[in-house]
């Protein structure tokens, strides 16, 4: 029983964790951009969230209609400021060095912290509505909340709906080529520009929809994106910077890593995901599915 406990607990952990991951894995592969303000995006999502079921509850909308504000709540953060980073400050640092680009994504985290204190102030908010909308689930002895299972099918479904994207559409096509070598697409007439606003809008939008999913889980508060920033890092080094099956393999590795030692040894939570990756790193350093030859997401 316990060994199952473990393995619930750390695919539901992973679930999120796989979104945050898949949208940091999207912005890296086609902008070659390491985006250490991808947590603040997330964080935003969640207070987002917050804000817009709130409102959806004073105008006396069914709770039931939660999960859609959570969604438009992604949406809108995706929309307003993905453009506004992109386009605003990214773009001037294109072609400069990759540290650079680096701090300059460190330094919009820091700005979003503040942001994100001055626009919703320093205490906490809580949605507790949508988690209560699908019920429990019974395995045995044990007993889950509904939403925890949707989370897990939302997370499947973004994974296959961004690789069918990618590899069965057109614009999926065109946004490999751009990956691939940016120039040569250029030349065929590609906007390349217009593909990078176009995945960085889609990155940040898997970041604050993460966000949104999981404001209802936990306690929406100041120095929320910091610890997920850390986590996704991990997930994306263990599994190779620009892929989505290394995403969905990394997520795993962590989720039930900290799963094992939250119900074994709950002091080394933290310490088991770094344990997770050090061993990974030290057979596969460029990660499990990562290609040297070719960069591909």
């Amino acid at each position: 029983m316990l060994a199952l406990t473990i393995l619930i607990d750390g695919i539901v952990y992973a679930s999120w964790l796989f979104i945050v991951a898949l949208g940091l894995t999207l912005v890296f592969g086609v902008l070659k951009i390491l985006n250490i303000a991808h947590g603040s995006f997330y964080a935003v999502g969640a207070y987002a969230a917050a804000s817009f079921v709130g409102w959806f509850a004073t105008l006396g909308l069914a709770p039931e209609l939660s999960p859609v504000a959570m969604l438009l709540a992604a949406v809108a953060v995706a929309a307003l400021l993905a453009p506004l980073t992109e386009r605003g400050l990214l773009r001037v640092f294109y072609g400069r060095d990759e540290v650079l680009l680096v701090l300059v994504t460190y330094a919009l985290f820091l700005i979003l912290e503040d942001v994100t204190k001055l626009v919703w102030g320093p205490t906490p908010y809580y949605v507790s509505e949508p988690y209560m909308l699908f019920g429990n689930v019974e395995f045995g002895t044990l007993s889950y909340v509904g939403y925890d299972f949707m989370l897990i099918i939302v997370a499947v479904l973004c994974g296959l709906a961004v690789w069918w994207g990618l590899n069965r559409t057109r614009i999926g096509k065109i946004v490999l080529a751009v990956i691939h070598s940016d120039e040569i697409a250029s030349s065929m007439g590609v906007n390349v520009s217009r593909i990078y606003t176009f995945a960085f809008m889609f990155g940040i939008f898997l970041a604050a929809l993460a966000g949104a999913l999981t404001a209802p889980m936990v306690s929406v508060q100041p120095g929320l994106s910091v610890g997920v920033i850390i986590v996704s890092f991990a997930v994306v080094i263990i599994g190779g910077l620009g892929s989505i099956e290394g995403a969905a393999i990394g997520a795993l590795i962590v989720g039930l890593a900290r799963a094992l030692a939250v119900h074994t040894w709950p002091a080394a939570e933290l310490f088991s995901i770094y344990i997770a990756m050090a061993i990974v790193l030290v057979f596969r350093p460029e990660g499990l599915f990562q290609r040297v030859q070719a960069r591909k997401i």
